[in-house]
C-alpha cells in the first residue's frame, strides 16, 4: 500500500463503511491499519506483529465486511483466546456494519447457554466470532455450517496458543475446506505461531508495527506515597481533582475489589466492580454498562487486565501494588488506546517502595514520584528518585 494513504476517505471503502468509521470518530489511520487494510481487501494472507491497543479490530474487521457476499452462512471466522476479547470484537465489527443492513455478526463462547448461541446462528450470520473450544463444540453438534468460510482471523495468536489451543485452532483450520484467505494478529512471534503461519498460509504479507514512540501507547505514569489508612482519601482526591471520567481501579483480590468498591459508592461515586468470581453473564453486563458510560469507575481484578479493550480510558490506577512486574504492564496498558494518551498512578506504602523500585526496573518506566501536600494538593516528591530507566513501556499487554 502506499505510504501516502493515511487517512480512511482515502481508502476504497463503500459509503456506508466511510459514513460507519466517521461516526466511530477515526480520521487517520493507525500503523496496523494503514499496513493491513488494502493487502485485506485485496485477499491477502497477513501476518501481523502488533501490540494491543493499535486498532487491529478494524485493521481486519474492515475488509472483511467490504468483501462479504450475499450468502447467508458464514464467511468469516475470527477465533480469540477469550469471551471478553470475543465479545468486544463483535461490538466493533457491529458498529462497522452499522450501516449495511444485511450484514449478522454472532459470537460464541463458552460460559453462555449454547441454545441460545444455536438460536443466534440458525437465524443467519455472514461471520462468527468465537473461543476455540465453543467453536468446536458447534461444529461437532453440527450446529453450525462453515462450508462458505473464506476468511479466518487468529487474534492474539501468540495467547491462544500459549494458552493451550494449539490442537483445537488446527482442527478448526483444517476443517475449513474453502479458506482462501488466512490473518495472525499477536504480540509477539512464538513458535507455535511461526508453525501454524508455516502451515496455513501462502505468500503471507508480514506486518511489523514495532513499539516506537509514535505507535505506542503513551502512559503518562506516577506514583503516590500513601498509607494504608489514607488509600481511599488519596484515590478518591485524585478521580476529584482531575476531573475524571473514565477510571479503572485495579486491587490484588476480590475481597479489597469489592470493599472498595461499596465504599467508592458510599462516598456518591458511580462505580461497579469485576472480580473471578461473577458470572460470566454478570461480567458481561457490567462491562456493556461501562462501555456504555452508566458509571464512571470500574474496579476489578486481574481478571480484567487482559482482553478488555476500551479505548476511552483516561486514567488507571493501582490501588495495590501489583503481585507481578507482568501484571503493572497488562493493567496500565488499559489506558493510551489506538494512539489516545493515557495517565496511570500507583499507590506506594512505605513497606512497598523495595517493591517499586524492582518494579521500575523491570518495565524500564519513567515514574514520577508524587506526595500530597498539607492542602491535599499532588506535589512532585523531590525526595525519592527510582533511579529505573527513562524509556517508556516498549511492550503493554
Amino acid at each position: 500500500m502506499e505510504e501516502t494513504i493515511k487517512t480512511f476517505e482515502e481508502l476504497p471503502l463503500s459509503p456506508e463503511m466511510k459514513r460507519a468509521v466517521r461516526e466511530m470518530g477515526f480520521t487517520e489511520m493507525t500503523e496496523v491499519q494503514a499496513k493491513a487494510i488494502m493487502p485485506g481487501l485485496e485477499g491477502r494472507d497477513i501476518i501481523g506483529k502488533a501490540p494491543t491497543g493499535t486498532g487491529k479490530t478494524c485493521a481486519f474487521g474492515i475488509p472483511i465486511i467490504e468483501r462479504l457476499e450475499e450468502d447467508k452462512k458464514p464467511q468469516a471466522v475470527i477465533l480469540a483466546p477469550t469471551r471478553e476479547l470475543a465479545i468486544q470484537i463483535t461490538e466493533e465489527l457491529e458498529r462497522l456494519a452499522a450501516y449495511k443492513e444485511d450484514v449478522r455478526i454472532v459470537c460464541v463462547y463458552g460460559g453462555q447457554n449454547i441454545q441460545k448461541q444455536i438460536d443466534s446462528l440458525k437465524k443467519g450470520a455472514q461471520i462468527v466470532v468465537a473461543t476455540p473450544g465453543r467453536l468446536l463444540d458447534h461444529t461437532q453438534r453440527r450446529t453450525i455450517d462453515l462450508s462458505a468460510v473464506r476468511t479466518v482471523v487468529l487474534d492474539e495468536a501468540d495467547e491462544m496458543l500459549d494458552m493451550g489451543f494449539y490442537k483445537d485452532v488446527r482442527r478448526i483450520l483444517d476443517s475449513l475446506k474453502n479458506k482462501k484467505q488466512v490473518w495472525m494478529f499477536s504480540a509477539t512471534t512464538s513458535r507455535e505461531v511461526m508453525d501454524i503461519g508455516w502451515l496455513y498460509q501462502r505468500d503471507a504479507v508480514e506486518i511489523t508495527v514495532l513499539p516506537v514512540e509514535k505507535s505506542m501507547p503513551k502512559i503518562e505514569q506516577f506514583s503516590v506515597s500513601t498509607t494504608g489508612r489514607n488509600k481511599l482519601a488519596d484515590l478518591t482526591q485524585i478521580i476529584v481533582s482531575k476531573g475524571y471520567k473514565r477510571v479503572m481501579v485495579f486491587c490484588n483480590t476480590k475481597f479489597t475489589t469489592s470493599m472498595l468498591c461499596d465504599q467508592l459508592c458510599q462516598h456518591n461515586f458511580s462505580a461497579d466492580c469485576l472480580h473471578g468470581d461473577m458470572t460470566q453473564k454478570e461480567r458481561n453486563k457490567i462491562m456493556q454498562d461501562f462501555r456504555a458510560g452508566k458509571f464512571s469507575i470500574l474496579v476489578a481484578t486481574d481478571v480484567a487486565a487482559r482482553g478488555i479493550d476500551i479505548s476511552d480510558i483516561e486514567v488507571v490506577v493501582n490501588y495495590d501494588v501489583p503481585e507481578s512486574n507482568e501484571y503493572y504492564l497488562h493493567r496500565i496498558g488499559r489506558t493510551g488506546r489506538a494512539k489516545r494518551s493515557g495517565v496511570s498512578y500507583l499507590l506506594v506504602t512505605p513497606e512497598e517502595e523495595l517493591r517499586v523500585r524492582g518494579l521500575v526496573r523491570f518495565t524500564k518506566s519513567e515514574m514520577t514520584p508524587l506526595k500530597f501536600d498539607a492542602n491535599r494538593q499532588l506535589t512532585v516528591d523531590k525526595d525519592k528518585s527510582y533511579g529505573g530507566g527513562v524509556e517508556l513501556i516498549k511492550t503493554l499487554m
